[in-house]
């Protein structure tokens, strides 16, 4: 990993966007201070593409896409997008309704697997609002040890489901996309653009294990400085790292990247 100052005037200038985790790289301690906020907001002015990429529900994403200054976001770890069409949101599934329910019956049954054999399991507190994944919560309101959660991700495996871990949450799905897989076919979709240039003309900015993915899918990547908690779970680091946790790193990024550009 490199430290933002080694971000080059070319690269900066070759993208046309950013894609952003939420939960530790955009939000602090699950709040949108006003500095983050505003960064997003200058991005936008300066003419780039945003779109959130997150592990949070579709019904999240929903809300927050008609607020933020974003194209759209990519929900529930890359299975689900939501897109703005000026003042309208379309919820984009590529899983037919029939299968969906399907998957959602396997997953009532996970769960009540996991009821069985990890009892001090909680389901995290937004999964009303999810459409194709289960999740419980090992960081959000509670520190889950990391026995636990190698169980929780055990009982997952077993029913053959896909297992995936953020700073708060770890999912269970029967769909096969990742953050990155969901968001190059959103930017397709949106943007119209060619798969090998859009690796090379987004950035992504993220935080932890889910975000691993997108860190290797993507030329230019950043990593808040929380992200050295995770490095275990990632095969490629992120490309450049800020000096700052959460919201304060993601406000660096957004400044290098401007300076850069301006420069």
């Amino acid at each position: 990993m490199q430290p933002l100052r080694d971000l080059k005037t070319e690269e900066a200038a070759r993208l046309v966007g950013l894609l952003f985790d939420l939960d530790d790289t955009f939000l602090t301690d699950g709040l949108l201070r006003s500095q983050t906020y505003q960064a997003l907001w200058d991005l936008s002015d300066a003419g780039l593409k945003l779109a959130i990429v997150t592990g949070r529900p579709v019904g999240w994403v929903e809300v927050l896409v008609r607020i933020f200054p974003v194209s759209g976001g990519i929900a529930e770890n890359g299975n689900l997008f939501v897109v703005r069409e000026r003042s309208r949101v379309q919820v984009v599934d590529s899983c037919v309704p029939d299968e969906r329910r399907s998957r959602r019956i396997r997953l009532a049954r996970l769960a009540d697997e996991m009821r069985n054999r990890v009892p001090d399991a909680k389901v995290a507190g937004d999964a009303h609002l999810r459409a194709s994944d289960l999740t419980w919560d090992i960081g959000e309101h509670q520190r889950v040890p990391p026995d636990r959660v190698a169980m929780m991700r055990d009982v997952v495996l077993a029913h053959g489901a896909r297992v995936s871990v953020s700073s708060v949450h770890l999912h269970a799905t029967f769909d096969a996309h990742d953050k990155a897989t969901g968001a190059l076919q959103f930017a397709r979709s949106i943007w119209d653009a060619d798969p090998t240039a859009l690796r090379r003309s987004l950035a992504f900015i993220g935080d932890s294990g889910n975000d691993a993915a997108c860190f290797a899918a993507f030329h230019t990547t950043f990593g808040v400085s929380n992200v050295a908690d995770h490095m275990s779970a990632l095969s490629v680091p992120p490309r450049y790292i800020a000096s700052f946790p959460s919201g304060a790193g993601f406000v660096q990024v957004a400044n290098a990247i401007l300076q850069k550009r301006s420069g």
